[in-house]
């Protein structure tokens, strides 16, 4: 589990800056469509998720039930939000989905630290 901690803790951070920036030009777009979405505010909300997340998977890579629980609920609010707030920006979804599965691993690491 150290190296998927560490691997995913580098890859939500460079997602981090990649979400974030389409975040802005989704949430200028809903705001020129007037159309009521707050999918940029939500895609905003999921990066910052991902560099939280990002961050404690890299510091807590050696294992720790803290550090998962914290996974676990970072990663899994990213995702909640990510696939309720989506509206027309579709790739949210797919970002929600990367959230999903790094809380789902947070889990099955907590899992096998018990036993």
């Amino acid at each position: 589990m150290k190296s998927w901690k560490l691997v995913s803790g580098i890859l939500s951070i460079v997602l981090f800056a990649f979400v974030s920036f389409q975040s802005c030009a989704a949430g200028v777009a809903n705001t020129l469509e007037a159309n009521g979405e707050s999918g940029g505010t939500a895609g905003f909300l999921v990066a910052i998720m991902l560099l939280a997340g990002g961050i404690v998977s890299i510091v807590t890579r050696n294992g720790s039930k803290g550090g998962n629980i914290a996974l676990i609920i970072l990663f899994g609010l990213g995702a909640l939000l990510g696939f309720t707030m989506a509206g027309s920006y579709t790739d949210l979804n797919i970002w929600a989905g990367w959230c999903l599965i790094c809380a789902v691993i947070a889990v099955i690491s907590l899992i096998k630290k018990r036993g």
